[in-house]
């Protein structure tokens, strides 16, 4: 008779397995989930597709369920045992869900979906081997596109500051060079630092990126929290550096260097580039301290250990909890169904096309923008014109009308377009128009001093929002999440009027001037802007 040699070890382990009849209903549960959230989740899936700065989100989704699955091993011997907080999640989910869907603010209908998913997870796993999975699932936040006004002034920040650290590494190299707001002026050529070369194109795939390596790297916190956060600056001086970049070789081999394929080849470049540095950066991390082992040891991917072959398999059951949570998802999919979902209101209004040309003294003539800028402004109506009266500078009046601000077009405030053109802002404030009204409310303005070389302007400006008068950006954001709650409304405009200020003007003339323009204008503006 043999004898077979067992391993103690192995012949203790117990494996949990779930059969596949209640594997199916958890994957099922999960199919369902996506449902009540479709509408947030299918505009975040046509953002990824459209919008190059999120392209990188297609891979998170599986790039979570790897790291997941890194934890096999050790999920496979934890007992799941639910948890009935999960369901406090679920249902801060659906809250979330209701106000996204009856405000129709998609970004909030993803951030619902995501709290939701987590709350499914913890009533089905219990804590302990929710634990071990935490950082993995808290990696699609990074999948959520920034709401697009927080996306445009971040943007317009990058720009500047890209523009501004990339002429200076033109001028290492003796080169004359010129910057007006984020144009780079090379004399024989100009340079715009457009949109699409902000950053927002390596810093947000970076940072997704910055995370893993930050999750991967086996050093301490601290390190690892420098290792993630350093990919801000980073992105912000390699993006600059590409700038400054195109700029020498324009100078030396012309405008060709700036365009085409070499240019989405400098990007490329810049991206490895900078996950380069932050591989360089974890090297001198590890000199830090008192980390010891191999580069392996301290930083690369782990794969889950094998299931011991005599292992005793014990069958899972659902934790009441996950039951608990399938219900209340039931409940979320008929509430789908029920829910209304109010038609937004597009108010009735006259076009821009009947707006009057002669203001009392004031006879103006209509200009367009440029297609670039319309691409951008993704407006419904506007009107631009100038306004010369009898004496004084003329008056350059822009209204940008929008019927509907919630898919994420809505008006760009001046303050942060007008740097991008080379503007500087002094004097930045508030101000009562005494007298003036429009549709019945006080008007108050942003008042500006812009300056640009020796020319002096002085601007005006106003969010005409259904019947508010506005002045603060993050106001805007609110009323319009509000209205679109409330009054199944999100129209609304931009308001600017702009003065020059020649050489012997004083700033109180262009005052008066704004004024007693604005004061003029407001009574018809209801027409074109209805409250």
């Amino acid at each position: 008779m043999s004898v077979q040699s067992i391993d103690p070890k192995a012949a203790a382990t117990s494996v949990w397995r779930f059969p596949w009849a209640l594997a199916s209903v958890a994957a099922l549960a999960g199919l369902v989930s996506l449902w009540p959230f479709w509408d947030g989740l299918s505009r975040m899936w046509g953002w990824w597709i459209a919008l190059p700065e999120y392209s990188h989100c297609l891979l998170i989704p599986p790039v979570a369920a790897f790291l997941i699955w890194q934890q096999k091993d050790r999920l496979e011997r934890i007992p799941f045992t639910g948890n009935w907080w999960g369901l406090a999640l679920i249902l801060l989910g659906g809250s979330l869900l209701v106000i996204g869907q009856l405000g129709t603010v998609y970004t909030v209908v993803q951030y619902a979906y995501v709290v939701t998913l987590y709350g499914l997870i913890l009533s089905f796993l219990g804590w302990p081997a929710f634990r071990l999975i935490a950082i993995p699932l808290l990696i699609l936040l990074f999948m959520i596109p920034l709401p697009s006004f927080a996306s445009a002034n971040l943007s317009t920040q990058l720009q500047l500051l890209s523009s501004q650290i990339g002429v200076y590494v033109i001028r290492l190299f003796d080169i004359s060079v010129f910057l007006e707001g984020n144009v780079i002026d090379l004399g024989g050529y100009q340079l715009q630092v457009a949109e699409a070369c902000s950053g927002l194109r390596y810093l947000f795939p970076l940072m997704t990126l910055g995370f893993l390596m930050a999750y991967f790297y086996k050093g301490a916190l601290w390190k690892r929290i420098v290792l993630f956060l350093s990919s801000i600056p980073i992105t912000v001086l390699m993006n600059s550096l590409r700038v400054g970049v195109i700029g020498v070789t324009v100078e030396h081999w012309g405008i060709a260097m700036a365009e085409g394929f070499l240019h989405e080849f400098q990007g490329w470049m810049v991206f490895m580039l900078s996950a380069a540095l932050m591989i360089g950066e974890i090297a001198v991390l590890n000199r830090i301290g008192h980390e010891s082992g191999s580069w392996r040891q301290l930083f690369g991917v782990e794969f889950p250990d094998p299931t011991p072959r005599n292992a005793l398999l014990r069958p899972r059951k659902f934790p009441p909890s996950f039951v608990a949570a399938i219900v209340l998802l039931l409940g979320f999919v008929a509430g789908t169904f029920l829910l209304p979902r109010p038609a937004e209101i597009y108010p009735p209004r006259a076009t821009f096309v009947e707006f009057p040309m002669q203001v009392a003294e004031w006879r103006g003539h209509r200009e367009s923008l440029d297609g670039i800028y319309t691409d951008v402004l993704q407006l419904d109506d506007y009107l631009l014109a100038d306004y010369a009266g009898a004496a004084g500078a003329p008056i350059n009046l822009y209204i940008a009308w929008y019927n509907s601000q919630r898919k994420g077009e809505a008006v760009h405030s001046p303050r942060s377009c007008l740097p991008g053109g080379g503007w500087q802002m002094h004097d930045f404030a508030q101000r009562d128009l005494p007298g003036v009204m429009v549709g019945g409310t006080p008007l108050r303005v942003n008042r500006a001093l812009i300056e640009l070389g020796n020319q002096r302007e002085l601007v005006y400006y106003w969010f005409q929002q259904r019947g508010r008068v506005i002045t603060n950006e993050f106001a805007v954001k609110w009323y319009l999440f509000w209205d679109a709650l409330t009054l199944h409304r999100t129209d609304g405009a931009l308001v600017r009027i702009i003065v020059p200020l020649l050489p012997t003007s004083r700033v109180a003339d262009g005052d008066r001037e704004l004024t007693e323009f604005a004061s003029r204008i407001a009574p018809d503006l209801p027409r074109f802007v209805p409250n």
